[in-house]
């Protein structure tokens, strides 16, 4: 398996020049507004907004946060251009789950057309393949993809435990240049960042500080779409070597971090951002709204983190 990667991997270099994007920094995992159940366009114009000048790398769009799931191709699509002609110059990544492997191949080909910074690709949800499956997985779809590829190592969502040594043979595709990191394994974590062979981006909002003091490039952060500044900052000082300036800034957002996380996420995250009028506070069902009880805490917490 891993000669016919390296094969694979040399095969793609030789046909194409690699294209290569750096992920460092934070990164928002953008949620999609709705209203009575439709997307809500306008919203999302004014989301774009509010954080392209914020200090951040780039936008997520489609991604778990966005509920992706809950869209149509077409809704994604939509949502994707609307996000980028609100934000010119501002680099997009783009989200793409499924299971069915010709069509997502399919779909990678289409969106790696567009001038996207790249593509955050899971496992296939439900299946559960081995290791093995996992690298010919990823490995079509990064040979199918234009545009460097974002591994997101989820298992809690898709089922599927990526080992160590799957993504470092994955790591030596010229597409694949990242790594969301919710894999939930501290050690992995620090290995793949001593490796130095992907980017490696906290994908567990409450890990950023630990994976960006280990050496990791940036974050992930659905938490980021509040006090968007303080987080962007609490990465620049770690980046720069200030740790008390970073602990300090770091210091208020646990708490609110936790709260967010204490019921499906983005509902907590929407009722907050509802509460500043950037959005309704609606999801699409299954999902549902926090409950009244956990807004009032994040209300307390939110004010907090502002004081502080």
């Amino acid at each position: 398996m891993q000669t016919a990667l390296n094969a694979n991997s040399a095969s793609n270099a030789n046909q194409a020049t690699r294209s290569i994007h750096d992920f460092s920094g934070l990164w928002i995992p953008l949620v999609t507004p709705f209203d009575q159940d439709k997307v809500d366009y306008p919203a999302l114009k004014r989301l774009v907004a509010h954080y392209r000048a914020s200090g951040i790398a780039g936008l997520v769009v489609c991604g778990s946060t966005g509920e992706a799931a809950a869209l149509s191709d077409e809704e994604q699509l939509k949502v994707l251009q609307t996000v980028m002609a609100e934000a010119p110059g501002l680099p997009v990544i783009m989200g793409l789950s499924g299971y069915h492997l010709g069509k997502t191949v399919a779909r990678v080909q289409a969106l790696s057309k567009l001038d996207i910074a790249g593509l955050l690709l899971p496992a296939p949800s439900y299946i559960r393949p081995s290791q093995a499956g996992l690298i010919e997985w990823f490995t079509a779809l990064a040979d199918a993809s234009a545009v460097p590829v974002v591994l997101y190592d989820i298992p809690y969502r898709t089922g599927s435990k990526m080992d160590l040594e799957t993504i470092r043979l994955l790591a030596a595709h010229p597409r694949i240049q990242a790594l969301k990191d919710c894999g939930g394994d501290p050690a992995k974590t620090r290995a793949l960042i001593a490796d130095g062979q992907l980017q490696v981006l906290a994908g567990e909002d409450a890990n950023i500080f630990t994976t960006v003091a280990a050496g990791g490039q940036g974050a992930i952060a659905a938490a980021a779409h509040l006090h968007t500044a303080r987080f962007a900052q609490v990465i620049q000082r770690i980046q720069s070597g200030d740790l008390a300036a970073a602990e300090a800034l770091w210091a208020p957002l646990p708490p609110l971090i936790e709260a967010l996380f204490a019921e499906p996420n983005p509902g907590p995250l929407k009722a907050l951002l509802a509460r500043q009028g950037l959005l309704r506070d609606e999801l699409r069902s299954p999902m549902t709204r926090a409950s009244a009880a956990l807004v009032e805490r994040l209300g307390r917490l939110d004010a907090l983190a502002a004081g502080a």
